[in-house]
């Protein structure tokens, strides 16, 4: 009988993207950081921004930040790539100095070339989702910006005060949607790596960000078959520091994740474009599994499951 890692294996090897291969092989067969860069720089435009489906829920060519700052992520957390010189960091960075998409405040979280191409419903401009609020995007592009811009840049200077404008802003209490705390927690993410905590009211954002996520996290297992937020949202392994008060329903999620594998060794997709184009989401529904299947795989990791 097969494992979990194997069937996963399948069905990366048979479906996945150039990209998605090359981040499954860095992760679980000694693969080399280069090797997706390499893969990532085809989605990268003259401009220096990211396009082409990177995010595979918008099929927009342009450079706009949903994508870029899909990329980013991939660099700065997903690899921890080291090299701030790297010709597509370096195009990234001018990008956002460009100040395309840039209000003076925050990046825009859509934008208006989307509704000419393939995408789901929250990624067209009049949009009303949830998921466009706050600092959702623009947290996360700041952290980025600290992480790699020359710290005596303008551009630096600038992601540092975006990063205190969105620590401001934020309610005393907690932040309600889970898609600005993870920009926030990969904001904070970057700042450590980037050393510059003391740019920051960096307590402040870390105990909000402890109190946001235990409180965003659905216990009710029983919807986890839909989008929700389960504590792999958050949490990579039982070394993170929001594992300790949030411990039995994350380490129920490594039961949960190796129990709904599908025969072809991928997982649910909880979420769809609402019948709008349908061919295109047949494909984008591909490539979220190969996705969905590293993101389950790292976490099993981090849990010493496979």
């Amino acid at each position: 009988m097969k494992t979990t890692f194997e069937k996963a294996r399948e069905f990366i090897y048979r479906n996945a993207r150039p990209l998605d291969l090359a981040r499954f092989q860095y992760h679980f067969e000694n693969g080399s950081k280069a090797a997706v860069m390499n893969a990532l720089s085809y989605y990268q435009n003259e401009d220096g921004g990211f396009g082409h489906a990177v995010e595979a829920d918008c099929w927009n060519p342009n450079s706009i930040p949903l994508h870029s700052g899909s990329a980013g992520d991939i660099i700065a957390r997903e690899i921890d790539f080291e090299d701030s010189k790297h010709p597509v960091v370096q195009g990234l960075l001018k990008w956002y100095a460009s100040g395309a998409y840039f209000d003076g405040k925050k990046w825009a979280i859509t934008a208006e070339s989307n509704n000419d191409y393939p995408h789901a419903p929250w990624w067209h401009t009049d949009s009303v989702s949830s998921c466009h609020t706050d600092y959702n995007g623009t947290a996360q592009i700041a952290g980025f910006i600290v992480r790699y811009a020359d710290r005596e840049s303008d551009l630096f200077r600038l992601g540092v005060r975006i990063a205190n404008e969105a620590i401001e802003a934020l309610s005393p209490d907690e932040i309600r949607d889970m898609h600005t705390c993870t920009c926030y927690m990969r904001m904070a993410d970057l700042f450590e790596k980037a050393g510059a905590t003391d740019c920051i009211a960096f307590d402040e954002l870390k105990e909000k960000l402890h109190k946001s996520i235990h409180k965003l996290i659905v216990t009710d297992t029983s919807q986890w078959n839909g989008y929700v937020c389960q504590p792999s949202c958050f949490i990579n392994s039982n070394k993170s520091e929001y594992y300790p008060e949030n411990k039995e329903i994350a380490d129920y999620e490594c039961e949960y994740i190796m129990k709904t594998q599908f025969d072809d060794g991928s997982w649910n997709i909880g979420w769809n474009w609402g019948g709008n184009y349908p061919d295109e989401w047949a494909i984008s529904k591909n490539w979220w599994k190969s996705q969905w299947i590293i993101q389950n795989l790292l976490y099993l990791k981090g849990f010493g499951k496979i």
